[in-house]
């Protein structure tokens, strides 16, 4: 907390989740519709959890891992759609979206709810797997430059194509199996962006990989006037 406010001060406080057999003290989801608009509630300092039951969207329900089976014609939905059903028109062709689909295999969650809580919310005895940050360009070239800060690999950063909620906990979330977890960059999810504010983008990153990041902080190119120069116009919208 004190590291954030020193360098990235006025800026949004990030969420986190993981998974666990128990709600402990946080509220039900609503239910019924997109997790991006229930996480809101989350950055307003809401605790939340999400069980199969309280993920409205199908897709949700998958990229948390809740079901492993998509709807029926979900490639017809996702690109041109049907004589009876409107495709999002997302990717080009049916054929596209199975082969992208084959690239993101499904995961069973390990626990029975996804919890979410903001930073300042987290309990001692909390164990994130990922920090999520709604986040506007200057701080997300904050976050982008400290994420790269010490990678040897170029894309130390990814844009995964996926709905808002894969690119915050799904594709993270599979990062955690990597020796060297890369962090994610999404909110590009039409169908989300009514959820989120014009200007935010999410900036999502494995436990690890943000351990590393807080390490690298006070080493970085923070300390600069250059980072200076742009942590002065934080927080003025």
């Amino acid at each position: 907390m004190e590291l954030w406010e020193r360098y990235f001060g006025g800026a949004e406080l990030p969420i986190a989740f993981f998974y666990a057999d128990d709600s402990g003290q946080t509220e039900p989801a609503r239910g019924g519709g997109c997790v991006i608009c229930d996480l809101e509630a989350v950055r307003q300092g809401t605790n939340l959890s999400f069980d199969v039951e309280t993920v409205g969207c199908g897709g949700g329900k998958r990229y948390l891992g809740f079901v492993q089976e998509l709807r029926p014609g979900f490639a017809y939905f996702l690109s041109c759609g049907t004589e009876t059903m409107e495709g999002e028109r997302y990717k080009k062709t049916p054929e596209l979206v199975r082969e992208i689909m084959q690239a993101q295999p499904p995961f069973k969650a390990p626990g029975r709810y996804v919890l979410f809580k903001r930073w300042d919310r987290l309990d001692e005895g909390d164990e994130p797997a990922v920090v999520v940050f709604f986040a506007h360009g200057d701080v997300l070239s904050g976050l982008f430059t400290l994420a790269n800060f010490g990678a040897e690999d170029l894309n130390a950063v990814v844009t995964p194509f996926g709905s808002g909620c894969a690119s915050i906990v799904y594709h993270p979330y599979h990062e955690l199996q990597s020796e060297d977890p890369r962090a994610v960059l999404g909110m590009f999810d039409v169908s989300a962006r009514p959820c989120v504010e014009a200007k935010a983008l999410t900036f999502a990153v494995p436990w690890f990989k943000f351990r590393q990041m807080v390490d690298d902080m006070e080493e970085s190119f923070l300390i600069t006037r250059s980072w200076e120069r742009v942590r002065a116009r934080i927080g003025q919208g």
